[in-house]
Parts: C-alpha cells; sequence; structure tokens
C-alpha cells in the first residue's frame, strides 16, 4: 500500500461495488454512504458546530472574548467541522482524522465552554471514535468457477 492511501480507496471502493452487484441496486446515497465513516464524520461536525454556538452567546449586550480564548473559541470548532468533513469525503485518511479530532476535541473541555457544555465535547469524541474504528465495506466471496468440480470432502479440484 502506498503512503498517500490511495490503495486503501480503490480497495474499498472495489469491495462496495462487487457489494453493489451482489445485490442488485445501485442504492446512490445509500452506497456512497457505506463506503465513508458517515456518522462519525457528521456527529465530529455536529459537535464542532455545537461548540461554534455555545462559544458565541451572549448575556444582554456583553460580549467578551479576549486574546487567545476568543481565538480557541472560533478555531477548535472550526477545526472540527473541517475534520468531520474530512473525514466523510476522504476515507482513506480516516484514522488520522479521527485521532486529530478525539485530541481537538478533549482538548476542547478546557478551550472552548467545558467542551460545549460537554454536548459538543461527548458528541465529537464519540464521532471520533467511530472514525477511526470505521472498517470499510466488507469484501463479498465470490464462488469458485463454474469449470471446477468438488470432491467429496469438499475440496476444489480442477476439472
Amino acid at each position: 500500500m502506498l503512503l498517500n492511501g490511495a490503495d486503501a480507496v480503490t480497495e474499498s471502493e472495489e469491495a462496495a461495488d462487487r457489494v453493489e452487484s451482489v445485490t442488485g441496486s445501485s442504492g446512490g446515497f445509500r452506497a456512497w454512504r457505506r463506503r465513508r465513516p458517515f456518522i462519525g464524520g457528521v456527529l465530529v461536525a455536529l459537535g464542532g458546530v455545537e461548540m461554534f454556538f455555545s462559544g458565541q452567546l451572549d448575556i444582554g449586550r456583553l460580549h467578551v472574548q479576549l486574546g487567545i480564548e476568543g481565538l480557541q473559541a472560533t478555531v477548535i470548532p472550526v477545526m472540527l467541522l473541517v475534520l468531520g468533513i474530512l473525514a466523510i469525503t476522504m476515507p482513506a485518511h480516516h484514522v488520522f482524522y479521527g485521532i486529530i479530532a478525539l485530541v481537538v476535541s478533549i482538548y476542547s473541555l478546557i478551550g472552548v465552554n467545558l467542551g460545549g457544555f460537554l454536548v459538543g465535547m461527548l458528541l465529537s469524541t464519540i464521532g471520533g471514535i467511530l472514525v477511526v474504528a470505521w472498517m470499510g465495506p466488507k469484501a463479498v466471496e465470490t464462488e469458485p468457477p463454474a469449470s471446477a468440480e468438488t470432491d467429496g470432502a469438499g475440496e476444489v479440484t480442477p476439472a
């Protein structure tokens, strides 16, 4: 496998194409979604959106963001949103994106209003775990060629 993950993408796409050919339906969005860590990426992105809006809360007319804290309240949620989108659109690098999302979501506990009042941190952490744990589509086993015959023990012997 190449370091850029190109082989991983083609292998997973080939496996998904075999699954589609066995089931007989293209499925459109469903087939596309199964080739990607979709649910994990959506949860990471939702956690980022929730953190962004929890960090932009106003108390009456008072809206204070000072120094690095104000930057963290904007950068961390945007980073989680981008990581969620990248995990969905580039599944070959899902482990890298998932680990970075986990680290950033845990750090958001300190940097962004207790991680978006814990809701955004939990969404992002669970999504990051799902992105890292995603295994891709299962390869379908093909049957032996029709020209091969099986003996009594179940072994395939050439014709």
